[in-house]
């Protein structure tokens, strides 16, 4: 890193993106091998998704049309109701092995850019070799906090659910309701971000330190404290960035309106490129956030520790333990 540890705590949100630029550059050869061997099969997965889903909604879309149309009974609205059926479970089973991949891949790739990030951050022998060999052993971790993330993202949308439902109910015809909705929306949204920030920050914790699941978002709330807006701003461009990559491949390549197959092909490759380059940066992002944060609470990592345990003993990762995270307060 170009800062020293006291200096990070003042960076801004430009600071962290330029920060985040001058790693990737720096070691550029290492965080391309990355991006080839993880980073774009993640992304590949991400945009196959879109597009097969695409066809599979419009098959479903079309059966319910057909369906619409046909006589009660009749032997055609058995065979709609069949390839209906058909299309749901074919729709159901691709989400199902596309989450696991999805899961699989995103786990990979973000071991491999924290433990690159803070081995540079070390000063520590780093070659791709050394990360392939690491990633492997800190995915159980990485899947725990992952898990205890869409528990709590899947509760909070639930509740959110319920509650519009209920204050929709409440205020139905009364004049409102529209503004009511609106609030409720932008609120849902804040705590979204906010969610986001704490699971992103959780998945860095749980490849450095010695916490996973719950316990790392718990750090991971208590670390955010006083760069909240901060990282809000960090993660809300990032993914505003996302939604733009992924709404310009939907009319593009999927729908492709008036465009001939080549120029479709030819698109999805650029964005697919894009798209890489985006995951890549936002995950070393992530992890400088967390260097950031650890900082603005004057918590010094000491990088001869830091190095030690992020080497692998007998064949086992060994991860920070909290007293090596928090060795030194310094003054600023």
């Amino acid at each position: 890193m170009d800062c020293e540890p006291e200096e990070l705590q003042f960076l801004s949100i430009l600071g962290i993106y330029r920060e985040s630029a001058k790693l990737i550059h720096s070691w550029r050869s290492l965080f391309a091998r990355i991006a080839v061997s993880l980073v774009l099969p993640l992304s590949l997965l991400f945009l196959l998704h879109i597009q097969i889903s695409y066809y599979l909604f419009n098959s479903i879309d079309s059966d319910d049309s057909a369906l619409d149309r046909a006589a009660p009974d009749s032997a055609a609205e058995h065979r709609i109701l069949q390839r209906l059926a058909s299309d749901w479970m074919k729709l159901l089973i691709f989400k199902g092995v596309y989450l696991v991949a999805l899961l699989v891949l995103a786990m990979l790739s973000t071991a491999a850019a924290v433990y690159s990030v803070a081995s540079i951050y070390s000063s520590k022998e780093l070659s791709f070799s050394r990360v392939l060999s690491v990633v492997p052993k800190v995915w159980r971790r990485l899947m725990v906090t992952f898990v205890a993330a869409f528990v709590l993202l899947f509760g909070y949308n639930t509740l959110a659910i319920s509650g519009l439902v209920l204050v929709l109910l409440m205020l139905d015809g009364t004049v409102v309701a529209a503004p009511a909705a609106v609030l409720f929306a932008f609120f849902y949204l804040a705590g979204l971000i906010y969610l986001s920030i704490i699971w992103h920050l959780a998945s860095v914790i749980s490849v450095l330190e010695d916490s996973k699941g719950f316990e790392a978002m718990r750090k991971s709330r208590l670390l955010i404290k006083g760069k909240i807006w901060t990282a809000a701003g960090i993660f809300t461009l990032l993914n505003f960035g996302f939604v733009t990559v992924e709404v310009t491949f939907r009319e593009l390549v999927v729908k492709g309106a008036g465009m001939g197959p080549a120029t479709r092909v030819f698109y999805g490759f650029v964005i697919l490129v894009l798209m890489c380059a985006f995951v890549l940066f936002a995950l070393v992002v992530q992890t400088v956030v967390y260097f950031v944060c650890k900082s603005y609470h004057h918590e010094s990592i000491d990088k001869s520790n830091l190095s030690d345990h992020l080497e692998v003993y007998l064949g086992e990762y060994v991860p920070l333990k909290a007293k090596d995270v928090q060795l030194e307060q310094f003054h600023v």
